[in-house]
């Protein structure tokens, strides 16, 4: 509810005549000068046969002064607005005082369920740095749907199925012999992943040896079985290591593996219907009136791919929880596969289709280039993470001395894995994401460790006024850089809302460093003028503005929640 929004709804609709739910399109202006909102009349003037500026000049004669609003001019076509301060001062920091952890949150999705589907890495590989992309938007877009009223059910989708492990098989057999997996086992295992793909450009025996190897995991070979389960439990237990420093938590983890018993009767219900036919001994979905390649379901050795396993899983998705919304948090070079699998359940019919979103992003790119696991090539998250935190750690023991060894670790971890976090989130997901060392640990400019850092400086400033913000005035607040601070912190609600719709956690990342950015410049007002300090020698004053930069706060660490970093309490 915004009762300001609510008065000038009121003001245009009860002016021009109109049913008092008539939709009124609210809007900032392009110049603070212009106005608080401002509403265009063009929506009106066909209904109502006449001008815009005809209609703007009879919502401003219909303003009468008093209560929520202050002032209503008439600038052509449009209707400028002013909001009475002192109630819109008193309504925020109401607010953010009653909602304090939930502030921002709504309940628009209460009774809908989310499934989102992201991280899910192929087992026998280290989580390299790209894979923050997925774990941290997916990670994100949970906590966003959560505070939009949604059921959330976080999935890990590990690869742990298809011929790649077939090679793994194959490598093993050949040269495992004697190797420890109980040390670093995943590095060891993407050693002899690359070694064979290395060695099958030389061998062409090596690729069907592959394929062979994963014939018999299909059919329950006990041997491969066996060899297959170590392989998943070791990397399990590592990626659990790095989650762990993320804050990520999954609902479900299931493999693909997981569906192998699930795929026969989607391939049944496909033929049953007409849609399976036959290609170059392969049997494929036609999909030429979507202008999209057949998807292929089952190849002509017989075995499964991912398309098959992702039809199983959204099925067995459905049954599960009946989701409203089903995400996959995927590159984007990953859209033609989407595309196919997702048309094959529309022509099939079933009751999901329609309801699955491919949320795609772009690449990690170190120097203008993409890195993989495949290659060797890649850079490992979770040594970036250790580096960033070591990084961070050197920092704030030249700036705070006098803070514990043990509390400068935890906060040197909290800010060096929120710089990595913040470095991706910050930016659309839809473009690619350069790695700039440098510029991502800096505690200054468009960064994570700067949002945390203004976190802090705002707890700490609270904290050692040691003021009763109770006994706040509102009336009191009133200059120019804590109308524009209250005006953001005001925002916060609808940056959560757009998140969500979007499926853009940069919304509310970018939202964050917006609201610092407006704080760092009220706050340094006082070194100009001590009258205008937030902790000012006037005590009513002081324990307004107080009171104001404690919903700063708030709204910051509510913020950065949302997008997987920790607020810390001092830096």
């Amino acid at each position: 509810m915004n009762p300001f929004h609510d008065a000038i709804r009121a003001l245009v609709t009860s002016a021009l005549g109109l049913p008092a739910d008539t939709v009124v399109a609210i809007a900032t202006p392009p110049n603070p000068a212009m106005g608080d909102y401002t509403v265009a009349m063009f929506p009106f003037a066909k209904a109502l046969g006449a001008k815009p500026p005809e209609l703007a000049q009879r919502v401003t004669a219909a303003f009468a002064a008093g209560g929520a609003l202050s002032s209503v001019t008439a600038a052509g076509p449009f209707v400028n607005v002013r909001i009475s301060r002192p109630a819109f001062f008193a309504h925020v920091l109401g607010l953010v005082g009653a909602g304090r952890d939930s502030w921002g949150g709504n309940a628009d999705g209460a009774g809908k369920t989310v499934v989102i589907d992201y991280s899910s890495p192929n087992i026998s590989k280290h989580l390299a740095y790209h894979h923050i992309r997925s774990t941290m938007i997916g990670h994100s877009l949970c906590r966003i749907y959560a505070a939009n009223g949604w059921k959330t059910v976080g999935l890990n989708f590990l690869g742990d199925w298809g011929t790649t492990h077939g090679m793994l098989l194959a490598a093993w057999e050949r040269w495992g012999a004697g190797i420890d997996l109980a040390e670093d086992g995943v590095a060891k295992l993407n050693a002899l992943y690359v070694q064979f793909r290395a060695a099958m450009k030389e061998d062409a025996t090596l690729e069907p040896l592959a394929r062979t190897w994963f014939k018999r995991l299909e059919d329950g070979d006990a041997g491969a079985r066996d060899l297959w389960e170590r392989f998943r439990q070791v990397s399990l237990a590592e990626f659990e290591k790095v989650y762990s420093k993320l804050g990520v938590a999954f609902d479900a983890v299931r493999g693909e593996s997981y569906y192998e018993g699930k795929m026969q009767p989607v391939i049944d219900d496909l033929a049953a219907k007409g849609l399976l036919v036959e290609s170059e001994g392969a049997r494929v979905v036609d999909l030429t009136d979507r202008k999209l390649p057949p998807c292929i379901l089952v190849k002509s050795d017989g075995a499964t791919i991912y398309a098959t396993r992702d039809l199983a899983s959204a099925t067995d998705r459905w049954d599960s929880w009946h989701f409203d919304r089903a995400l996959y948090v995927v590159d984007k070079g990953q859209t033609v596969h989407f595309k196919q699998w997702f048309a094959v359940a529309e022509k099939a019919g079933w009751p999901f289709a329609g309801r699955m979103v491919h949320v795609q992003f772009g690449q990690v790119l170190f120097g203008g280039r993409k890195t993989s696991t495949r290659a060797g090539g890649a850079v490992l998250l979770h040594e970036v993470l250790d580096e960033a935190a070591k990084e961070i750690e050197a920092v704030i023991a030249e700036k705070n001395p006098s803070m514990t060894a043990d509390k400068r670790s935890e906060v040197a971890r909290q800010v060096g894995y929120g710089a990595i976090v913040y470095a991706d989130l910050s930016k659309l997901r839809s473009g690619d994401v350069e790695f700039d060392w440098e510029r991502l640990l800096s505690f200054e400019g468009d960064t994570g460790p700067f949002c945390q850092y203004q976190h802090a400086r705002i707890a700490s400033v609270v904290r050692k006024a040691g003021a009763d913000l109770s006994l706040a005035d509102a009336s009191l607040l009133g200059t120019e850089e804590e109308w524009r601070t209250a005006l953001l912190v005001a925002d916060f609600p609808q940056k959560v809302r757009d998140a969500c719709a979007k499926d853009e956690p940069s919304i509310v990342a970018t939202y964050a460093l917006d609201l610092c950015r407006a704080f760092s410049s009220w706050y340094a007002q006082g070194s100009k003028d001590a009258a205008l300090k937030v902790n000012c020698d006037d005590a009513p004053t002081a324990n307004a503005r107080l009171a104001l930069a404690s919903a700063v706060r708030q709204t910051l660490a509510n913020a950065l929640f949302l997008i997987g970093l920790a607020a810390p309490e001092e830096m």
